[in-house]
């Protein structure tokens, strides 16, 4: 599995574009790891080999999926709904893909780039997500269902135009192909509108239940001893994480007779191991750290400047004391 280390500057604005015309580019081959290191520097010169830095704010180092050969290499930093918490969270969208954004980082360390050196230590991963996890509740409080009612159709248009969220209409393509297997869809003319099925996104939720079930003893050989339940409750548990408990999580333990106490409870266990925040707060918070660290830098440069000054009046009276003596 190729994966390239994309050098880029996060731009605290979530319009911000980056290329990925510099990288270091890791080959995974089963268990072997060879790391390449490759910078093509934004066009440089060779008598500057290093100007892929130059102007750029902040540089951090970015794990995600090759692009292959088709990508033109430019993402874009885009601000959606989590779609549990429905905070603002940053996503990446690249090539027509979204991805969500982790990161990870030891108490210290740094990254050297060539022959920089990043002071942020941290190690951002970039990787797919579904977009219909995202869109679920965006999807949920369209259709405007109530009690027995199912809902309205509306178009993709109507759907994602959201209030302080306008990335949302960015991802109208993308929206409109994987929208389609939870949804039911008339077409009008040219025109199409949605309306989301509770029996589409169930049988959607199950897939992705299964799959993850079938997967989890193979990344680990932990889950290759545990229960078949156990097992189950993990996989619903991990889905948990993107999904709210109502409607949708209530009814996927209900299909699967599950107490949903048990999948909420391992979900929280699994939240409160990861200490993680989100880029979009991270980004935040290190901005609010810098404007206090200037500011307590002025404060000192200022009661220091304060001292000296006192220091050289005392100095003056005291020289003009020994000259009168």
């Amino acid at each position: 599995m190729l994966l390239r280390a994309l050098h880029f500057a996060i731009q605290r604005h979530s319009h911000s574009w980056f290329s990925a015309n510099s990288f270091y580019s890791k080959v995974y081959s089963g268990k072997e790891r060879s790391v390449i290191r490759s910078v093509r520097a934004f066009q440089s010169s060779s008598a500057n080999p290093m100007s892929w830095c130059d102007g750029v704010q902040e540089p951090r180092l970015l794990v995600a999926p090759d692009p292959g050969p088709d990508g033109n290499g430019l993402g874009q930093m885009i601000l959606l709904r989590h779609p549990k918490s429905g905070n603002a969270t940053q996503y990446l969208f690249v090539n027509g893909m979204l991805q969500e954004l982790q990161w990870f980082k030891n108490l210290y360390g740094s990254w050297f780039l060539g022959d920089y050196v990043s002071e942020d230590g941290r190690l951002y991963l970039s990787t797919p997500i579904d977009p219909v996890f995202i869109m679920l509740p965006i999807f949920e409080e369209a259709r405007m269902k109530k009690g027995d009612d199912l809902g309205r159709f509306r178009q993709l248009d109507e759907i994602l135009f959201i209030d302080g969220y306008p990335e949302y209409l960015q991802l109208m393509s993308v929206v409109e192909n994987c929208m389609q297997v939870v949804s039911e869809v008339k077409e009008v003319g040219s025109s199409k509108f949605f309306r989301l099925d509770d029996l589409k996104v169930l049988q959607w939720l199950y897939y992705k239940v299964c799959q993850l079930k079938q997967t989890l003893p193979k990344l680990d050989k932990n889950y290759a001893v545990q229960s078949e339940k156990d097992t189950l409750i993990d996989a619903v548990s991990i889905l948990g994480e993107y999904l709210k408990e109502e409607p949708w999580l209530q009814l996927l333990c209900n299909r699967l007779k599950l107490n949903i106490l048990e999948v909420t409870g391992k979900a929280q266990i699994n939240a409160e191991g990861n200490n993680n925040k989100g880029l979009f707060d991270e980004l935040q918070e290190q901005k609010d750290d810098k404007k206090a660290t200037t500011a307590k830098k002025g404060r000192q440069a200022k009661k220091v400047k304060l001292e000296t000054e006192s220091h050289n009046i005392k100095e003056m009276f005291s020289r003009a004391s020994r000259r009168k003596g």
